[in-house]
């Protein structure tokens, strides 16, 4: 089974260099509420683009913190690309649209995936993070939180696959910046509760094509 392996939280606060104030910089604590609307405690800063009930909290996975130890040559600990949540256990790249994932009390439902901005190219400390980010198709997922609770790291997580259409995270993320996007894959992305706002916009498209 699957393993909470961190829950991490941030303050409000600048990053040298960097003006914006910001919530990315996230300490590991050993438990914490999960909301409706978030993670009890943490900061979030740029509501335009971050937070809401369709992404409440972003989650990590492990496998991929892996992939980027050997690509860097160098150890990133949980919390360092700004998650809520670090889980073991699971393929990131997998993930899919409506897969769950059951913690404790608390239950949450992927709806999309993180796209790179330029406050996460600050934290990491490098100026090109947002194109190698994006190249490496390993982003994570932004979840709903269909149930609140209070979680512990080293909780065991039960991952519960969407049974309908699957549309992974990195299918998504690779669509970034495309703006002729097949039908299909827009209609096989509307079968999913993918976040609304993409919903809205892919709507809006195909109403356009007639």
């Amino acid at each position: 089974m699957a393993q909470l392996v961190s829950i991490n939280l941030g303050t409000a606060q600048f990053i040298p260099g960097y003006s914006p104030l910001t919530g990315i910089v996230k300490t590991p604590v050993a438990s914490a509420k999960i909301t409706r609307l978030g993670m009890a405690g943490d900061a979030i800063c740029d509501r335009q683009h971050h937070g809401g009930s369709d992404q409440a909290v972003y989650v990590y996975f492990a496998d991929d913190y892996a992939w980027w130890n050997a690509e860097l040559g160098r150890t990133i600990e949980p919390g360092t690309f700004g998650e809520n949540l670090t889980i073991a256990g699971v393929e990131g790249r997998s993930i899919a649209i409506g897969d769950r994932f059951a913690i404790g009390p608390a239950l949450l439902e992927v709806t999309y995936h993180r796209t790179p901005c330029m406050t996460f190219a600050a934290r990491m400390g490098d100026s090109s993070w947002v194109k190698r980010f994006h190249r490496a198709n390993r982003p994570g997922a932004y979840c709903r939180v269909l149930q609140p609770g209070a979680v512990t790291a080293g909780m065991a997580v039960e991952h519960v696959p969407f049974a309908g259409e699957r549309v992974t995270v990195s299918e998504l993320m690779a669509l970034d910046g495309v703006r002729e996007i097949d039908p299909a894959f827009m209609r096989r992305a509307l079968a999913t509760p993918i976040r609304e706002k993409t919903r809205f916009k892919f709507e809006t498209r195909l109403a356009s094509l007639f």
